[in-house]
């Protein structure tokens, strides 16, 4: 029987993981639909769209399901969606300040979902401009720890290129900069024959909420909940863990 256990519980994982994974790819398929259509389908004068095909690939997603969706966003392939960005803030558990970021071609069903999603799980809606002052977007370029890359060594690579800061995430340094920036810096690393995970415009926090391990699983339900829905492409939070809360509650 526990041979048997086992096996379904792999399985159930496996589905899970699946799930997440075609999740994941539906969302960065939108992006690059979203970018090739907004600035064309060329990569050397696109630079949004050359972030999202980048991140796409370091995501593994299959190269053919990147080309069409390029083609369906510029145009030249028929059946792309008119994707449209909508920006929802509401406030979570213990307070949080939450910015959900949708994507979608259907608005009523994204914020019903939306809605649903908060009131169900300790949040609540709130009106544009109450939650978004506290979030500052900025560009975010993440650099992994590899031999010769130091702090030191990154910041001299990027200062000059509108790079605020460099904060050192244990395997990996985070650049961050003005988002009009992004694209400066990103190619300021690459210049310096730096390899990078991802860079993308995100929004930053000015406060955060420190949150116990209660307030924490009550606030990362509400945010897995959130991710269930296609329309969410993102969602920004303000709170803060400790390592032994996270500790605990994994």
């Amino acid at each position: 029987m526990s041979g048997h256990s086992k096996w379904a519980t792999t399985k159930h994982k496996k589905a899970v993981v699946d799930a997440r994974r075609s999740k994941v790819f539906a969302r960065l398929i939108k992006n690059i639909e979203v970018a090739a259509r907004m600035g064309g389908g060329d990569v050397s004068g696109n630079p949004t769209l050359y972030d999202a095909i980048q991140k796409a690939r370091k995501t593994s997603v299959p190269l053919d399901n990147i080309e069409r969706a390029v083609k369906r966003g510029s145009g030249a392939e028929a059946g792309g969606s008119d994707w449209q960005t909508i920006m929802y803030e509401g406030y979570g558990p213990s307070g949080v300040a939450v910015l959900i970021e949708c994507l979608t071609d259907n608005r009523n069903r994204a914020a019903s979902e939306v809605r649903v999603a908060m009131t169900r799980n300790g949040g609540s809606m709130a009106d544009p401009g109450s939650v978004s002052y506290l979030f500052s977007r900025k560009g975010v370029v993440i650099v992994p720890k590899t031999d010769g890359v130091t702090e030191d060594s990154l910041l001299d690579a990027v200062l000059e290129h509108g790079a605020e800061e460099v904060n050192d995430l244990g395997e990996s340094f985070e650049v961050v900069s003005e988002a009009t920036d992004l694209v400066a810096v990103r190619t300021a690393v690459q210049a310096a024959g730096l390899d990078y995970e991802s860079a993308e415009a995100t929004f930053l926090p000015s406060v955060t909420v420190q949150l116990d391990e209660e307030g924490a699983r009550k606030v990362f339900r509400l945010l897995e909940v959130l991710d269930e829905s296609d329309d969410v492409q993102n969602v920004f939070a303000n709170f803060d863990v400790t390592d032994e809360v996270m500790a605990a509650i994994d």
